[in-house]
């Protein structure tokens, strides 16, 4: 069975339907995971997915930070009920973003490095785990947001509430959506 070496890209109009969109923004980032662990346990540079991971850590998964820390998170402190319990959750998560980002930063140090030296990062045995914890660190992080807060955020969250994460998750990306949500004419 091969590994895919590339990361799906979304498609645009999942955007009208923004728990979809995250959920899928979590599957991407675990073909993330895949292509990191392939990266950084190989003795061979593999210096095309070495620059797509790159990308991802550099566009990808800093806007997806913005999207949860800025929108999805805020509208469901607002909309749960106490009994929903997920303001320790959401606390750990933000907590856990601030920790990725450092994370990230410290790959894409790694990778840059190997890219540099044209030698694989497979062959010292501290940065393949970086890379392997990198991964495993994320996949238990999409996992929590899978199985705990999304699952909440379809009970609580209101069509004006998805309307406007929908909007706001466009804007950041440049896609320009109508007052409906609905994707503009260019």
């Amino acid at each position: 069975m091969s590994q895919s070496s590339t990361i799906e890209p979304l498609p645009p109009e999942l955007i009208h339907e923004p728990l979809n969109w995250l959920f899928a923004e979590h599957y991407r980032h675990r073909q993330l995971c895949q292509l990191i662990e392939r990266v950084g346990n190989a003795t061979v540079l593999l210096s095309d997915e070495a620059h797509e991971i790159l990308a991802f850590l550099r566009q990808d998964m800093p806007l997806h930070v913005i999207d949860e820390e800025d929108d999805l998170f805020p509208l469901l402190r607002r909309r749960c009920q106490p009994a929903d319990e997920l303001d320790a959750v959401l606390g750990a998560l933000s907590a856990e973003h601030h920790d990725d980002l450092d994370r990230a930063r410290t790959l894409i140090a790694a990778l840059e490095h190997a890219l540099a030296e044209g030698r694989a990062p497979g062959h010292d045995r501290e940065t393949r785990r970086l890379f392997t914890d990198f991964a495993l660190h994320e996949r238990r992080h999409i996992a929590l947001e899978n199985a705990v807060v999304l699952p909440i955020a379809r009970l609580r969250l209101t069509a004006a509430d998805l309307r406007s994460l929908s909007i706001r998750l466009a804007a950041r990306r440049g896609v320009l959506l109508d007052a409906e949500g609905d994707e503009a004419a260019s």
